[in-house]
């Protein structure tokens, strides 16, 4: 019998009340590793800890805004206590965006970037000494489809998850030498709150569904658990060789030429 790849493994995930982020929570759980989970709805999060036939020494969750440093420390620290200081790191937590550039207001576009940019990069100081001293680590960003390519509608979504990468790619460079990877996972469509949120913001939901199930190769688009399958595999030392990488799990998409 294979063991499970994260045993022995402790692991923090931003935005893991639901959605990706909870299929995350589960899938690492599932591979040995003593998960902690950030997130600011207390409501998700407490049906994923109903829900996770585990105890405290092995799930944690603490409520905590991303974009606020204060909050990042104290919870890290918390998770620390309670499980060790986490050698695996998912920074899944974000918020879509469907905003036109001139009419979109500098509050608005300060949120967006505070939670899908800035959030990544304090969670990941918060995290890095602990790593840095342990001599290991695993980072994976969770960035976008729409960082390489995008659609029209979601400004400035694309703008941020570009953000992710290059900042995957800063760090891949600079902490490598210290024994941590960094690399980035890029789902496409996934059958998500947020996705939902695209499809009914649209003229004609039903329609734009049909039409996005349409172009992919698959002629579907994934569930959460899909994506935190890969996301376990580049979070282990599976993945040991794998760093400063994007990795692209949106069903073919884009591979795909439109015209």
């Amino acid at each position: 019998m294979t063991a499970p790849r994260l045993a022995g493994r402790t692991a923090v995930v931003t935005g893991g009340a639901q959605g990706i982020g909870a299929a995350i929570v589960a899938k690492l759980l599932a591979e040995g590793a003593r998960v902690g989970f950030l997130d600011v709805d207390d409501k998700h999060a407490d049906a994923v800890l109903r829900e996770t036939d585990t105890g405290p020494d092995q799930l944690a969750y603490r409520h905590c805004d991303i974009t606020d440093r204060a909050e990042v420390e104290a919870a890290v620290a918390a998770l620390a206590t309670a499980h060790g200081p986490a050698d695996v790191l998912v920074n899944n937590a974000g918020i879509s965006a469907y905003f036109d550039a001139a009419e979109m207001d500098e509050s608005d576009w300060e949120r967006v970037f505070a939670v899908d940019l800035k959030g990544v990069w304090l969670v990941t100081r918060t995290m890095l000494p602990a790593m840095r001293a342990a001599g290991r680590g695993s980072i994976v960003n969770i960035a976008s489809l729409h960082a390489r390519m995008t659609t029209h509608g979601m400004f400035p979504y694309a703008a941020a998850k570009s953000g992710v990468l290059g900042l995957t790619r800063s760090l891949a460079l600079d902490e490598g030498p210290r024994g941590i990877r960094v690399n980035a996972v890029s789902p496409g469509y996934v059958r998500t709150q947020l996705v939902q949120e695209y499809f009914e913001q649209q003229d004609d939901p039903q329609r734009v569904e049909r039409e996005v199930l349409g172009v992919h190769p698959m002629g579907r688009i994934a569930t959460p658990a899909e994506i935190a399958n890969v996301v376990a595999f580049v979070a282990s030392d599976e993945a040991s060789f794998m760093t400063g990488a994007d990795v692209a799990v949106d069903g073919g998409l884009g591979a795909k030429f439109h015209t």
